[in-house]
């Protein structure tokens, strides 16, 4: 008997975590659903005749070429038709076959993300490293000449082109200093590892392989850099904005009448009241990190799902560009639902809500 109070305090005090990721759950279930809506139909609504784009100008002007073409890729059903086996094919793992490399664009993509995630991720923490010291010693020293330097070097970061950036790095590091690797993710003499993850650096400290591992860093490092210096000014300058405001805040008052000073007052409560903000910007920084690396990956020769996507729109290429769609919205809706989960964590109110 003298447990079910505790008992019931801690069901209590958890049901409404529970309730919250459900919720949360079924709102990206129905926007997922939404996702291969849109897909679908921008997808069909795509100027350009994707048949001859498939068959070739020759086979495309043979009419019975096209008529069985047609009915084995099942075009001459309703669009409704089309999207409910589009969405049968989805469960079994089928997102068609790529009219580019007449491969299963799953298998296509099975390669292609893992080399965007592996940049995208680096450059995340990275970003997420130097933005939050940055951000946090521009906060602190509000007004000094510190806080002006570092405000200038996120401004910088903000406004240099992405693209003009690496153009410039791969020209001044690789062309001409020659203390960078060139384009790709491994040096033409090296094997990639035996695939685990599709992360080259870790697949190859999984198999031994150092001379592999420091070769596959090297090559991440150039689009990381590029990658990196936008994200680190925006998130220096919210990091900044966000750290003045709960320097303002009672309890950080309070915090320092304790006698509380330096990384105690900084991480217990300076940046944890501080967090909610700071996980919306690099929920969406991460987001746009994957979905938005073409140029970069052009430059760099990166066989990512940018560089993916570039060929599959510039050849007509319907199940890519569907499969590329797909693959960006699920990458945004489980970070949003990341982000969401960590707000319901770090903050009582917002599961309550």
């Amino acid at each position: 008997m003298g447990n079910t109070p505790r008992a019931t305090r801690r069901y209590s005090a958890r049901s409404p975590l529970v309730g919250y990721l459900l919720r949360r759950l079924g709102t990206s279930v129905l926007l997922l659903f939404g996702v291969t809506i849109v897909t679908f139909a921008l997808a069909n609504l795509v100027p350009g005749d994707p048949i001859a784009a498939a068959l070739g100008e020759g086979a495309a002007s043979n009419p019975a070429t096209v008529e069985a073409y047609i009915k084995e890729r099942g075009l001459d059903q309703p669009l409704p038709v089309q999207y409910v086996n589009y969405i049968s094919g989805l469960f079994q793992g089928d997102m068609g076959i790529s009219l580019r490399t007449a491969q299963p664009v799953a298998s296509d993509l099975s390669k292609a993300v893992p080399a965007t995630v592996e940049i995208a991720l680096l450059a995340i923490v990275v970003s997420l490293g130097v933005g939050v010291a940055l951000g946090s010693l521009a906060a602190y020293r509000r007004g000094k000449i510190s806080d002006q330097l570092v405000r200038v070097f996120s401004l910088i970061g903000l406004s240099i082109p992405t693209f003009w950036m690496a153009l410039v790095s791969f020209n001044f590091f690789f062309l001409q200093l020659r203390i960078a690797p060139g384009s790709g993710r491994l040096s033409p003499a090296l094997a990639p590892p035996p695939t685990v993850t599709g992360f080259y650096t870790v697949d190859a400290l999984l198999a031994g392989q150092w001379v592999t591992f420091t070769d596959a860093l090297a090559h991440l490092m150039l689009p990381v850099f590029v990658l990196s210096l936008f994200t680190i000014g925006l998130l220096t300058r919210f990091v900044r904005t966000s750290v003045l405001e709960v320097l303002d805040a009672d309890y950080v008052r309070a915090g320092r009448a304790k006698g509380l000073s330096g990384p105690r007052l900084l991480f217990g409560y300076v940046l944890r009241g501080a967090s909610l903000p700071i996980l919306t910007i690099v929920g969406l920084a991460f987001g746009t990190l994957l979905s938005g690396t073409v140029l970069v990956e052009a430059v760099f020769a990166w066989p990512g799902l940018g560089s993916y996507a570039y060929n599959s729109a510039t050849s007509l290429d319907l199940p890519g560009v569907m499969g590329v769609g797909l693959v960006v919205g699920v990458v945004y809706l489980t970070i949003n639902f990341a982000v969401d989960l960590l707000y319901g964590v770090l903050d009582p109110r917002v599961r309550l809500a």
